[in-house]
């Protein structure tokens, strides 16, 4: 796709150097090079902390399953792999505030404490009153798998204590970094972006997209569900770690697809839609949970109220993973393709 986009832009230098080129043919994804690069309509901050939230979330599952590959973690023993979880996205807390305020420089944000805190008290705090209510209930039922309030305040020090200075100085870091550079500077005055039909809607786009992604894990999915919700064993770590491979390939080219045929359609405002392109794993993974539901056979409120409420955690940290792979393949793919156009009309000028 790249190198068919680059053999275009070829063909419109040519064109546009030689006078040849015809009011129609302006309207192409060439025209876009003043807009393309401009930042989001819709709450930048909120953008750059989610990626940010999704950068943490993807390297501490990917040292986990490098380690649970190699053998480090033992299936045997569950607390292991929870626990490993924790401490890596603890510490990967750095990872995910300098991608925040990396974006958020480039977004011409002028502070950076805002989306610092949103990374550090946004997700974490969420799943820690999730994890909460969760426990409640387990507690109320009489469970033996409660978790004892040690354990919470356990839990408490590490977001708190280590995670959220981690968030803050990855923030403080990543915005003192000059802003990523891009081919061509925005212009001042907007670009106007025509009606698009149906097939390059933002529902549509949603719904197709998540597709291939989820049909590349739905296998894997199952086993992990059952071994996590029905007691079972998971062993093959080594094919989960291929299949996580396989995943963000695939989500990042169809990021790169539907961001390609967006700018065809003279529509630059591919941000929050190669998130949400990417990000809409996340919703077919919940979707399937409902599926997954009939057979553990549930008959009290609890436990519905329990797997839901987890299961929806865990697809909103999906949704967030793989947003940010759309949003990181949809950028690299906009500056290769306008470096290209570029350096062409460059080379074509002297």
């Amino acid at each position: 796709r790249l190198r068919i986009a680059r053999q275009r832009a070829a063909q419109y230098n040519r064109l546009d150097l030689e006078g040849e080129m015809t009011p129609g043919d302006y309207f192409t994804w060439g025209a876009l090079r003043s807009d393309v690069f401009r930042p989001p309509a819709f709450s930048p901050m909120l953008l750059a902390a989610a990626c940010g939230t999704g950068a943490q979330l993807l390297s501490s599952a990917f040292f986990v399953v490098v380690l649970a590959s190699l053998g480090f973690l033992s299936p045997a023993n569950r607390g292991s792999m929870l626990l490993a979880e924790c401490l890596f996205f603890v510490l990967m807390g750095f990872v995910g505030g300098y991608v925040t305020g990396r974006l958020q420089k480039t977004f011409g944000g002028e502070s950076w404490q805002r989306p610092a805190a949103l990374v550090a008290l946004g997700f974490p705090g969420l799943s820690f009153v999730t994890f909460l209510l969760m426990d409640g209930l387990a507690m109320m039922q009489g469970s033996t798998n409660a978790v004892p309030p040690a354990t919470i305040f356990v839990l408490l020090v590490l977001w708190l204590g280590i995670c959220t200075p981690h968030v803050f100085a990855g923030v403080y870091l990543g915005y003192r970094r000059d802003r990523i550079s891009f081919p061509f500077e925005t212009s001042s005055e907007i670009r106007p972006i025509p009606h698009q039909p149906c097939f390059v809607g933002l529902p549509f786009t949603i719904l197709v997209s998540g597709i291939l992604p989820f049909a590349a894990c739905f296998v894997e999915l199952f086993f992990v569900l059952s071994s996590v919700w029905m007691n079972q064993y998971y062993y093959v770590f080594g094919v989960l770690l291929l299949v996580l491979f396989i995943v963000v390939i695939t989500c990042a080219e169809v990021s790169v697809l539907l961001c390609y045929m967006q700018l065809c359609r003279e529509n630059y405002r591919w941000w929050w839609r190669s998130f949400l392109a990417g990000g809409s794993t996340g919703l077919y993974v919940f979707f399937y949970s409902f599926v997954y539901f009939r057979q553990l056979e549930a008959s009290s409120f609890v436990t519905y109220f329990l797997y839901f409420g987890y299961m929806g955690l865990v697809s909103l940290g999906i949704c967030m993973m793989t947003g940010f792979v759309g949003v990181m393949s949809a950028l690299w793919f906009n500056k290769s393709l306008y470096s290209s156009l570029r350096e062409r009309r460059s080379t074509n000028l002297s």
